[in-house]
């Protein structure tokens, strides 16, 4: 299941010491930061701030770092700090399909980074469209099964409201419900999930391969090696693959 699967375990196996903590907060709070500069500084009134704000949060970034990042993005502080988004595509050992999306400050010092990586870890940068067929963005929200429990809340209940939201496909496993929708209706089901009083474990939009694939435990090792060199990047925002 997306999320929870081999790719993912060897994903959490990376950065557990100081300095990818600092880049994790970095991270987050460049999220932060863009989210206010496109919606205005409004948690309220401003959808991707919110979910910005929220996984600052789940990542535990002190408030007042989480307040002069929304402030870096209203143009409140006076830094001038642009920041753009970007996505690039490439192929990894044994040709795994691969989306890595970027927030930077400086696309030229980005896309170097990223060719870098790419080419010096069995892969290889790909042309725009190149890999990108191979998946869909889509609205994902990973709901614990315990949070269900602890609300007192019906499983199957809980199922069809969130099809009546958008909902279009359900994955399960003993930890999480994994919910999928429409980008166009993503706002509408997180706020339904929110309605049952319940925080999400991870939300956002995000690229999922319409046909994952299997590789053999050297190409996996590989494949770790290529992801750890990209996250150190303080401008890689998400690593996505067609690995299941």
């Amino acid at each position: 299941m997306s999320g929870h699967s081999k790719w993912h375990k060897i994903q959490n196996k990376k950065g557990k010491n100081d300095k990818a903590r600092s880049a994790a907060f970095t991270k987050l709070l460049n999220g932060v930061t863009i989210a206010a500069q496109q919606g205005g500084g409004d948690v309220d009134m401003n959808f991707a701030l919110r979910l910005a704000v929220q996984k600052a949060k789940a990542g535990n970034v002190p408030k007042d770092n989480i307040d002069r990042a929304i402030k870096r993005g209203t143009g409140e502080s006076s830094d001038g700090v642009v920041f753009e988004e970007g996505l690039y595509e490439g192929f990894g050992p044994g040709g795994v399909a691969m989306l890595v999306e970027t927030l930077t400050d400086n696309a030229n010092r980005t896309i170097t980074e990223v060719k870098t990586a790419f080419t010096k870890n069995g892969g290889s940068f790909g042309s725009s469209g190149s890999v990108s067929w191979q998946f869909e963005h889509l609205g994902v929200i990973t709901v614990p099964l315990n949070a269900l429990v602890e609300k007192n809340v019906s499983k199957d209940d809980f199922e069809l409201a969130m099809m009546d939201a958008g909902m279009t496909d359900l994955q399960e496993d003993d930890q999480y419900l994994v919910l999928k929708c429409h980008k166009e209706d993503f706002h509408k089901l997180s706020e339904a999930v929110a309605g049952y009083g319940i925080e999400p474990e991870d939300s956002g939009l995000a690229w999922v391969a319409k046909e994952p694939i299997d590789v053999d435990d050297e190409t996996m090792e590989k494949m770790g090696k290529l992801y750890e060199v990209l996250d150190e990047s303080d401008d890689v925002r998400e690593i996505y693959t067609n690995l299941r």
